[in-house]
């Protein structure tokens, strides 16, 4: 077995890294500041313009997208060490690179079901990074880890498609530069096949009917980083029928096919975010004194140490090794490989952070280091793109099949 990543990898790992270190960290205190400073926090400090074009700049843009007409032709074993990489800074260094969710997905969608004319109004400026997007899928009424009880209407009418329904937790909605939504409803909800009840359809933001209502919180963050997380109503949002992406009842198809690299792109930033706590961890444990002697030396602490970098290298190798079977069996082969990370990733990492906070004591709580928001950000991912035990169950029952 070879684990060696091959040559051009490591070429952009080491271009990433330098770009890390010189450009990405060294802005994160100077976003901070800009923010605090604007008129509206959901507006985008100019220094992450700045990264992006400087990105671009260097070829580091666009690496997400696995096809050389859109993307930078990277198979998810190649791409997986560099979202791990930016996962270490996940408030600007995807947004950098335009590889940020979910304008990532959207991105995908586009790519993969849109027509040439919704290609070239909207995959084309998502592409350029001079716009973002949003997904709306989740709804506050229902339990929308089972996509078929959503409730959104999507209706015909004569040339039109008339949208009509609430979502929430809608991420990147409140940047004023969210241009566009695709949203997820039913054309057929009395139809006999309930994963043929859905279908997408493209929302320009402006049109009559559409309301970004408020910005939904998680854990008391807004997520301005993000665009946030928003509430939105559609109100017999009227849309051109050629807004329909794909087919009528193609919508649940589109969004397991959306899905699944989302998911594998998530674990690889959360391994990332981990590498950077067990960095936070080890700089506070050899610079703090307690009880007449550093932290490192205290025998629990050597032990969160040891057995936080444990778990990142057995988190990794699963994660590689399912970036590699979406790469030669394709994502269905990898199925039971996609859950294991959706499971296992995120609570790992979030007790890997939690352990940080803990070291960090009140400064790990606190605005002064990036531990609160990374914590908070990895628990929401048990949740985003199906929740643990939803994945639990599918993976259960897959298992069981086999002894039946």
């Amino acid at each position: 077995m070879d684990f060696a990543f091959d040559a051009r990898t490591e070429e952009l790992r080491g271009r990433l890294l330098t770009f890390m270190d010189e450009h990405v960290y060294p802005a994160e205190a100077v976003a901070a500041e800009q923010r605090a400073g604007l008129d509206s926090p959901w507006q985008t400090p100019a220094v992450i313009e700045e990264l992006k074009a400087e990105a671009r700049r260097q070829g580091l843009w666009n690496l997400f997208l696995p096809d050389d007409e859109h993307g930078a032709g990277l198979t998810n074993l190649q791409y997986a060490p560099l979202a791990e990489i930016t996962g270490r800074s996940p408030q600007l260094a995807p947004t950098a690179l335009n590889c940020a969710a979910p304008d990532t997905g959207n991105m995908e969608v586009l790519a993969q079901f849109g027509s040439d004319e919704q290609k070239k109004q909207w995959l084309d400026p998502l592409l350029a990074g001079e716009i973002r997007s949003a997904f709306a899928m989740t709804e506050p009424e229902v339990a929308s880890s089972d996509a078929t009880n959503i409730t959104t209407h999507i209706e015909r009418d004569g040339d039109d498609y008339v949208v009509t329904g609430r979502k929430f937790y809608i991420s990147g909605a409140m940047n004023p530069n969210c241009k566009i939504f695709i949203v997820m409803g039913k054309t057929d909800p009395d139809g006999p096949d309930i994963r043929r009840q859905q279908s997408m359809v493209l929302v320009p933001r402006d049109t009559p009917g559409v309301e970004v209502r408020r910005a939904m919180r998680v854990y008391g963050f807004e997520d301005h980083w993000h665009g946030g997380h928003a509430e939105v109503v559609f109100d017999h949002a009227r849309v051109p029928a050629s807004n329909l992406i794909g087919e009528e009842g193609g919508g649940f198809g589109i969004a397991q096919a959306r899905l699944g690299p989302g998911r594998i792109h998530h674990c690889m930033r959360l391994i990332g975010m981990a590498e950077r706590a067990v960095e936070l961890m080890c700089r506070r444990a050899v610079g703090r004194t307690a009880f007449g002697k550093p932290l490192a030396q205290q025998g629990v602490v050597q032990e969160w140490i040891a057995d936080a970098r444990v778990a990142v290298e057995q988190l990794r190798l699963l994660v590689l090794k399912t970036a590699w079977l979406m790469d030669t069996v394709g994502n269905r082969g990898a199925h039971t490989e996609i859950q294991a990370i959706k499971i296992a990733t995120p609570r790992t990492v979030v007790d890997i952070i939690d352990k940080a906070v803990q070291l960090y004591g009140a400064g790990g709580v606190s605005q002064d280091y990036p531990l609160a928001e990374l914590w908070a950000g990895a628990r929401t991912l048990r949740l985003a793109d199906g929740p643990d035990e939803v994945h639990q169950r599918s993976l259960a029952r897959r298992e069981l099949k086999r002894f039946l």
